[in-house]
């Protein structure tokens, strides 16, 4: 794949600094261009769709639903080089907009005026080829005399065409009938005459049934009799469609062989009736946008065009046969408001447009997942709204691909689940904007005088002593090995000595943090009240935000999420940031909760062991006799059983630290009996703080001192 990268021009202008002089592995990937402002960075890549979506898959734990929810609402970038990323909301409102442009821009007062002024040319021509012909009788060119005789009979023909082009009615569907029945005179006036009807024929009839016009101007009567037949035999079957009696494949395939020609690539009745609709279509919106005067003199030229009465009748049962099929109509009539005239055949070309548009809605209306966008065709995108928004709706379509292509989704089916990197990477993000809210040096922690002997490297460095870990910063060894005069450059050349001599009182060392190793059991309540009270999706946050510091950062430790409710069960890590919230829970069983943590963390030999349970209510439900029992306000019996699960956890020194998400009186009182039982912490925290509050006193506890 090539890719595009545009340097600083400066870069480009400085001597040597061109593509032959870099890099040849990097000359082969990429093309340089002059930056003049217009380039933009491609589309999103696979990271900045998945942080885009993080906090909606977070909120909701369905992959499938954010990534349509991202196309439905596009990205934002405040990146200059980079074009926003119009999402589906963005193009229905392109093509309001279009739609809107189309209808202030144009009006429809009178379709038929560049027909009816053309046919006002074509009369004055003939009248100016009348005159000039009795001109010439009076005076013939070659000056020979005229003939009285024949002066006279022109006298009669030209005064009795006068009369009958004076006589020409004002609405074109009459005067092109009695046109058609005049004995031109002049030649060019009917010539001109013939190829407008020829002209009007094709624009309406092709608007109607496909090659029609062409078959209908033949004046052979085969060709008025193959169309007859083709239109008596459709006629036929849709009738017994609307009959309820169904055509049969057989009927329909013998009606396809005889006139085929007619409906190219059409298999079925359902093809046939799909092709008359969009042909129809354009014409039936012109009809209806029109006021009835003008679309009586509309129909009235048509019927003037459609010289054969059978055939016209035919087609009359066709289209109230096509009417009575759709039940919305062929299509729906347009307000223009506008100031520009259209004529008949530009008329239709706007109508069309704004049925295309139409369409194009009702497409992006129906998109329901990603995979909806491939049947989108880009082509007709690009016509009606400009390469721009074809550009844009291939990037949403690239979506689902770019992150099954990085590895952060997978397909079951028709399901998007994410992968455990995809997991990492929206924890990641969730981590990420944690941190971004607290102050640089939110992190204090308890420090001790002692020095470590392990633990993580600290950027700040220190001299070396005895027993500590020898994590050696050159640099700051040379430089106290020159502070000492037996090192200056004089005294080393006078001793022949080109390099520095080392001694022990040199060394200096990074310091290092001094850190425990933890196991945790992160203890979530998924009650219903959870969710009612907004408190769900922060401790969701702060599962997934503390699984992915530990694993970045705390390698060593270990961190095991369960989620109580009715009852309590194990949650894999990986599937956090998918977790949903099971509406249809009642009760807050933190004594099966306890129970599972003590097991797990039973399992874990060293280091310190801590359960840390976020909950918004009292239990209210516990194990009896391998039974649930639940009851709200919550019974002393579900209280002691609970405090006995806390005396256990004591005993096995676990602590057990509380975020507590309400401030009931109820609440408070037992986790102050939980925290006199326990000797562990209790916190009170908003859900919007939470993540903050948890975060802090994991690593605040977590370190222990410097060495």
């Amino acid at each position: 794949m090539t890719s595009s990268f545009t340097p600083d021009p400066r870069d480009l202008e400085a001597p040597g600094a061109t593509a032959t002089g870099r890099d040849p592995l990097l000359h082969r990937a990429a093309r340089y261009a002059r930056w003049d402002g217009t380039q933009t960075i491609p589309a999103l890549d696979a990271d900045e769709i998945l942080e885009a979506m993080a906090d909606d898959v977070m909120a909701e734990g369905d992959l499938a639903e954010a990534l349509r929810r991202l196309i439905e609402r596009g990205w934002r970038t405040s990146d200059p080089t980079r074009h926003d990323l119009a999402g589906l909301n963005e193009l229905r409102e392109r093509l309001r907009r279009r739609r809107e442009e189309l209808q202030e821009r144009y009006q429809l007062r009178d379709v038929l005026a560049d027909v009816r002024q053309e046919l006002d040319e074509i009369v004055a021509e003939e009248r100016a080829g009348i005159e000039r012909r009795l001109d010439e009788a009076a005076s013939p060119p070659d000056g020979s005399p005229a003939d009285p005789a024949l002066r006279s009979m022109l006298r009669d023909a030209a005064a009795r065409r006068i009369d009958q082009l004076d006589a020409l009615p004002r609405d074109v569907g009459g005067r092109i009938r009695q046109l058609e029945e005049y004995d031109f005179m002049e030649p060019a006036a009917r010539d001109r005459f013939n190829a407008l009807t020829e002209r009007l024929r094709k624009q309406t009839l092709d608007r109607f049934v496909e090659g029609l016009s062409e078959a209908i101007q033949g004046t052979t009567p085969e060709d008025l009799q193959a169309n007859r037949e083709m239109v008596r035999d459709l006629n036929r079957l849709l009738e017994e469609r609307l009959d309820g009696r169904e055509p049969s494949q057989d009927d329909v395939d013998e009606f396809l062989a005889k006139h085929g020609r007619f409906f190219p690539g059409a298999r079925t009745l359902d093809d046939i009736v799909a092709q008359l609709t969009e042909r129809m279509a354009a014409m039936a919106s012109l009809l209806r946008s029109m006021t009835p005067q003008q679309r009586a003199e509309l129909q009235s030229m048509m019927d003037a065009l459609l010289r054969d009465d059978r055939l016209r009748w035919d087609l009359a049962r066709l289209a109230a046969n096509m009417d009575q099929l759709m039940p919305d109509g062929l299509g729906e009539g347009y307000e223009f408001r506008g100031d520009q005239p259209l004529g008949l055949e530009p008329a239709l070309d706007r109508i069309g447009q704004l049925q295309a548009l139409d369409a194009l809605e009702d497409q992006l209306n129906a998109v329901e997942s990603p995979a909806d966008l491939g049947g989108l065709d880009q082509d007709d995108v690009r016509e009606l709204l400009g390469p721009e928004s074809a550009r844009d709706l291939a990037a949403l379509d690239e979506m689902a691909r770019r992150l099954e292509e990085a590895g952060y989704l997978s397909r079951k089916g028709d399901r998007l689940e994410l992968t455990p990197r995809g997991s990492r990477r929206i924890g990641q993000k969730v981590l990420d904007d944690l941190f971004a809210r607290l102050s640089r040096d939110a992190f204090g922690g308890h420090r001790i005088d002692r020095m470590g002997r392990g633990g993580e490297r600290e950027e700040t460095t220190k001299p070396y002593e005895f027993g500590d870990p020898f994590h050696l910063d050159i640099r700051g060894t040379i430089e106290n090995a020159l502070r000492r005069p037996e090192n200056a450059p004089a005294e080393r050349l006078a001793r022949g000595e080109p390099g520095v001599r080392l001694s022990p009182a040199d060394f200096e060392v990074f310091r290092t943090e001094q850190l425990t190793r933890s196991s945790t059991v992160l203890l979530v309540d998924m009650s219903r009240s959870m969710l009612l009270r907004g408190c769900f999706v922060a401790a969701k946050k702060v599962a997934v935000a503390l699984d992915t510091l530990i694993r970045t950062q705390f390698p060593h430790d270990d961190l095991s999420v369960i989620g109580f409710a009715y009852y309590a069960r194990e949650l894999r890590p990986e599937a956090l940031a998918e977790l949903t919230w099971h509406g249809y829970e009642y009760g807050t069983n933190l004594q099966h909760g306890l129970m599972l943590a003590r097991r797990i963390l039973n399992r874990q030999h060293g280091g310190d062991r801590q359960v840390v349970v976020i909950t918004d209510g009292e239990p209210t439900a516990h194990f009896e006799n391998g039974q649930v029992e639940f009851s709200y306000p919550p019974t002393r019996r579900t209280i002691q059983e609970t405090l006995r699960e806390v005396q256990r956890c004591t005993r096995d020194g676990i602590t057990i630290n509380t975020f507590m998400l309400e401030r009931s009186r109820a609440l408070a009182e037992f986790v102050a009996l939980v925290t006199r039982m326990n000797r562990g912490r209790a916190f009170y925290a908003t859900p919007e703080r939470l993540g903050e509050y948890v975060l802090v006193d994991f690593v605040a506890n977590r370190t222990r001192g410097l060495g």
